[in-house]
This record gives C-alpha cells, structure tokens and sequence, in this order.
C-alpha cells in the first residue's frame, strides 16, 4: 500500500517521498494495457485485433511510465488535501530517489518531492497615513477654462504665427553647418506646436508665413523633453553622441490655430452636456467641482500609495528562499540559471509578499467581486475611450449592454478587471479603517509627493 512520509529540510521547506508497491500500480497498468489494445491502431491488423505481446512490446513501457506517475501524483494530491498544508505553487520533484521505471522489472518505487510551506504572519492596519487636501487656485482655474474655450474653439488658418499655442506643419530638411542640404540626408514631414521650441528659439517663428523656412539647429531650438520627442520623430537615436548638434531648414506648410470658443450658452452646452448653466458664474463653479473632484481622486490614490507602502514595509514575512529559487528556475519557458534566479528574487519576493498581504485582508473584510461589478467596470472603460461623452446618451443603450456581454467572456479582460475591482475595494475599505490626518498642501508640493505604485 502506498504511503506518504514527510521530513523538514530546510527553512519552510519539507520533503515528502511517495512510496509505491507494485501492488499499487502494476493492475492499473495492466487493466491500461488492454484498453490500449483496444484501441491501438497497428498497419497489418484489424483495430482490437493487436496481439497483446506487440502492443505491449510497441508501446508497453510509455504506459507503464505514465501509470507509475499518474499513481504517484495521486498519493501526494491527496496527501496535500488530506494534511491540508498551505503550500507554495508546486511540489518540486527531487532526483535523489529517482529509479529508471522498467516494466520488465516491475518494483517499489521511492518518488522525492520538495514542498515550499506558506508562514504564518500578522498584518497591523493601525497605523497613520496624511489625507492631502488639494488648494484649487484662481490661477489653476483659469487655467482649465482656457484648455476648455481651446477643445471647444475653432481651428483657424492664420497669415502668420501669432502665438505659443500655433500648430505648425512643417518639413524638416537636413544641412550641413553651411546650409547646404545633405545627400541623402533627412527630409521628414512633422507638426509641432511653437510652445515646444525652446523660448529662446520661439522669437524666430513669430510672425513667419506659409513658406517660409527658418534654420534650426536642434540642440538650441529644442530642450529636454520635447528634444527627446523631434529626435524620435525623426528617427534618430538620442543616445549617440553629438546627435542634438544636426542642422535643419524648416520649412512651413501649414500654420493652425485654434480660436478660443466664446464664453457664452454654446460653451456652457459643449463643456457639460449633462448640466444646466445659465451663467459664468455657474459655468466656473462646474470647472471648479472638476478639479476639486479630479484631486480628491488623487489624493485617495496617495492615501492608498501610503496604505501600500505600509503594508508592504511594516509586515515581516518569513518565505522559504531557497525553495522559491529553485522554483524560478525550473518553471519558465526557459530554465533559468542560479544567477538569473538571484537577481529576479527580490522583486519576486516582493510580489509574493504583496500577494498574501492582500489575499489575507480581502478575506477578513469580505471583498467580493461581482459579475456586475465586472459588467460596470466594462461600460466604464467605453465611457472612457469614448471622452465620457456617453453621458449624454442612455447608458442602457443595447449596443452599450452587448460590448459589456463581449468583454463579459475575454478570459483576459475577466482577470484583469477582477484584480483591479478588488483591490480597489480593499483600498477604499483600508483608508476608512487607518487613522487620516487632513493637510492643506499646493497642488506642486502634492505633485512631489507622488509614487508610481503597483498593487
């Protein structure tokens, strides 16, 4: 009869070794056998008409490998069921106890396997965290109603380039330091705003004309940032040297400009399509709840940037290192080497860790993910690739009901939006639980404070 023995070898790692008798797979082997006799298919004979020395001489030793296996993965399923032990991913098979499986000398067979133990472990969430209140400034208010008169304004082709905000399209011709073009050199088409010139360089394009054409000089006319995007544009790579140092003729083919859109019941209409506002004065508080709105959003998301961080740094867990190494390198497409798993585990460590942290806290606090919630978070995702503008139609719309009944069967798209939706919960239900402290702070103080965070 088969057993299970079980030994600790290590930090969080024990050894399980499966123990067969032929008695416990030698009838399954055979009973397969006969099924395979069956159903073999062998040129020269009728199908079920194999003699049973052929078939087991053809293909006897591949069903007695697979048999001895299948046992063996039975006993230690049920063993891990029976213990209920928490475990690590999958038991790893150990090559000590390996024998050479011979159907022709059928025998007790020893099966060693390493098992990575999941630790017990404590989560505080009594701790502080800071609930910036974002100032909404008049600057930062105008600021938002000038971007909005621009989406909704008019698009002008100006004589001359008037202002920062003018679209140019031009042509990028190169030349050497003389102005000569260069053969065989860059001739590329590109638009670009002149508040993307440096300021310095934005003096030479004021007042130009369709055609005319104004020597650049990439390093000078362009800085940081925007420099990294013209060098990409023009399919140059900013990291070799002297690269920014190339000189250009720019010619002008088209000159843009956006009209700002009147302050007026048409604005008021095209902004908030879902609003009634009569006045200015009602048309700056809705631009005002949108940004006090918008960084209310933000500062949930910092609170939850804390929560994380206070979480991930403040709960000690104890893990079974080496057993995870050696699991890194044996389960990807391509084996790993030691080194390949050293350097990979710190960041693996830290997913893991994140991974019981919030497995632990969504099943103390109930969180459950409903089809619809999936279904809403769907309709979500469309209001946004569509700018929210399907709040002015009905959301029960039956095309918007049929992408949600697609997205509803993308396996994908299922977990992906499942880990979101419930971690987002987790987060909202953390942040009312942990002591907040609300601090005025400027909205350039707040931007520093920021984190990119994954969890």
């Amino acid at each position: 009869m088969a057993t299970v023995t079980r030994e600790n070898i290590g930090n969080l790692t024990d050894k399980l070794t499966v123990n067969l008798s032929k008695e416990d797979y030698l009838k399954n082997f055979e009973t397969s056998l006969k099924k395979y006799a069956k159903t073999a298919n062998i040129p020269g004979f009728r199908k079920g008409m194999v003699p049973a020395g052929l078939v087991k001489k053809m293909y006897g030793q591949s069903v007695f490998t697979d048999e001895v296996l299948r046992t063996v993965e039975t006993q230690l399923n049920e063993y891990l069921t029976k213990e209920k032990l928490e475990i690590f991913a999958q038991p790893l098979p150990l090559d000590s106890d390996a024998r050479a499986l011979d159907m022709n000398n059928p025998m007790d067979y020893a099966f060693a396997f390493e098992i990575g133990l999941k630790p017990s472990y404590t989560i505080n969430t009594n701790f502080n965290v800071t609930r910036y209140k974002i100032n909404v400034t008049n600057e930062m208010l105008n600021d938002e109603i000038d971007r909005l008169q621009r989406r909704f304004g008019k698009m002008t082709e100006p004589a001359t380039v008037t202002d920062d905000e003018t679209m140019l399209n031009v042509t990028f011709t190169e030349v050497d330091k003389e102005g000569n073009m260069v053969e065989n050199g860059i001739n590329k088409p590109n638009s670009v705003l002149v508040k993307y010139f440096a300021p310095a360089f934005r003096a030479n394009l004021l007042g130009k004309k369709l055609e005319d054409v104004i020597d650049v000089h990439l390093a000078t006319a362009f800085e940081d940032k925007e420099l990294d995007v013209i060098l990409s544009d023009l399919g140059l790579d900013k990291n070799i040297a002297g690269v920014a140092d190339k000189n250009f003729k720019l010619t002008i083919t088209k000159i843009g400009l956006v009209e700002k859109a009147a302050i007026n019941n048409e604005l008021f209409i095209a902004a908030y399509p879902n609003k009634e506002i009569k006045t200015e004065e009602e048309f700056n508080n809705a631009v005002k709840e949108d940004i006090e709105a918008y960084f209310t959003q933000q500062s949930n998301n910092q609170i939850h940037d804390q929560i994380y961080h206070q979480l991930l740094d403040n709960t000690s867990i104890d893990f079974p290192e080496a057993f995870l190494k050696r699991w890194i390198q044996t389960n990807s497409e391509t084996p790993k080497t030691i080194e390949e798993a050293e350097q990979e585990f710190p960041s693996f460590k830290n997913s893991l860790k994140w991974t019981l942290i919030t497995s632990q806290l969504s099943e103390e606090n109930k969180i459950e993910v409903l089809p619809e919630d999936l279904r809403n978070f769907a309709k979500q995702q469309l209001f946004q690739y569509m700018g929210n503008q399907l709040g002015i139609l009905d959301e029960q719309q039956q095309w918007i009901e049929d992408y949600a009944d697609k997205m509803m069967k993308d396996k994908k798209f299922v977990e992906d939006s499942y880990h979101r939706i419930s971690t987002e919960k987790l987060f909202n239900i953390l942040a009312q639980k942990v002591n907040a402290t609300e601090e005025s702070i400027s909205a350039e103080d707040f931007a520093s404070k920021l984190h990119h965070h994954h969890h």
